[in-house]
């Protein structure tokens, strides 16, 4: 599969797609998700016909840094969680996405974009959905439901994208971790939430089989290519 890398604002992205396509997909990506975006790519391209799009992965060396809404104690392992999601979708906002629709002369009143990812980047899309109107759907595949204070966060605030889709593991909340324990509970609460904002047909929860590790590509492209078929 072909791609084009470039450097933007500091950040190596991947892109991938037709020159003025309407629609643009946008996920933060780490060295585990390039080794099976091929497939992502494929399984998204099987799923939503002929419809044209681009996809574009931004690299993302500190996950816990960048992508966490708030400052967190570490879950697993010896990371805390920073704050740096702000400062990733002023990145997103303000240098990839003018980058993006010049590379591939998008119409900037058609386009649509929808911004997802897994597990953190699915949490952070969500949050920046919640900050901006700028994307039309918000793909959260098995996104970090358990994180600190979410629970709080979405009930106080009101999702401004269009489109929503959630998905997690029937295996995900059988761990021994306590906190990780709460993400089936705290994903049905969230869809109740986005339901009553945006409306049954705007929203899906679906469930997929196995761990919170299993088919990640494959869960993003469902997530993904679910927002361009609606």
């Amino acid at each position: 599969m072909r791609y084009i890398t470039r450097e933007i604002g500091g950040k190596t992205c991947i892109l991938y797609g037709e020159i003025k396509a309407n629609i643009c997909l946008i996920q933060p990506i780490q060295e585990y998700d390039m080794e099976v975006l091929d497939r992502e790519i494929e399984q998204i391209e099987k799923r939503i016909g002929n419809k044209k799009f681009i996809f574009a992965g931004f690299k993302v060396e500190n996950w816990n840094e960048e992508l966490s809404p708030w400052q967190a104690p570490a879950v697993f392992g010896k990371a805390d969680f920073g704050s740096g999601a702000k400062h990733t979708l002023d990145y997103i906002l303000g240098e990839m996405i003018p980058k993006i629709s010049s590379i591939f002369e998008l119409d900037k009143e058609s386009v649509e974009y929808i911004l997802g990812g897994y597990s953190l980047a699915g949490l952070f899309s969500l949050w920046a959905g919640y900050q901006t109107g700028r994307f039309y759907g918000i793909a959260a595949a098995s996104p970090s439901m358990w994180f600190p204070k979410w629970d709080d966060y979405m009930i106080k605030n009101t999702m401004q994208a269009k489109k929503v889709y959630l998905s997690l593991g029937d295996k995900e909340e059988r761990t021994k971790n306590q906190t990780m324990k709460k993400v089936a509970q705290r994903i049905g609460q969230q869809y109740e939430i986005l339901t009553s904002q945006i409306g049954e047909k705007n929203c899906i929860l679906e469930w997929n089989q196995g761990n919170h590790f299993k088919d990640t590509d494959i869960r993003k492209a469902k997530a993904f290519s679910w927002i361009i078929n609606q």
